[in-house]
């Protein structure tokens, strides 16, 4: 059985895969000789069932991840990779933005360079795959993500 999903962009910068909207994937400008790069977006389902983003793809790098940074009682940060992805609550919208859930495009070979774009891809359990462009931001304070490795 094939199943063929609806995926249509809606403007330069929203994308929609079955009842998830995608609004505006961003990445900030990496300085020269940075291994990782971070992803942001906000993700909305419009339908009655939860959906999970579970995978993401970026040209600029062979690894995508999606992760999660908290900050506990004591005040100290995490992050850790979510390896099930992130849940979309039917009805629901998840921003994927600084000091929260984010994503790791790992192993990047050249500085991503603010006013560009990069092509990528997001992979949901029931939307299945996306294509979507990430805009480049400006530099701004965020956590050390080459601690990573890479």
């Amino acid at each position: 059985m094939l199943l063929f999903v609806a995926v249509q962009e809606l403007s330069a910068h929203e994308y929609k895969a079955g009842t998830i909207n995608i609004h505006h994937p961003w990445s900030r400008a990496t300085p020269a000789g940075a291994k990782v790069a971070v992803g942001y977006l906000t993700l909305k389902n419009e339908g009655s069932e939860a959906d999970r983003l579970v995978s993401v793809e970026a040209e600029i790098a062979p690894k995508g991840e999606i992760h999660e940074m908290s900050v506990d009682s004591n005040g100290v940060m995490t992050m850790r990779g979510l390896p099930d992805g992130v849940e979309i609550p039917a009805g629901a919208s998840v921003e994927l933005k600084p000091g929260g859930y984010h994503l790791m495009f790992m192993g990047i070979t050249q500085p991503v360079k603010e006013g560009t774009r990069f092509k990528g891809s997001l992979t949901f359990e029931k939307a299945g795959k996306v294509d979507v462009e990430f805009a480049v931001e400006a530099m701004g304070e965020t956590m050390d993500h080459n601690a990573h490795g890479g």
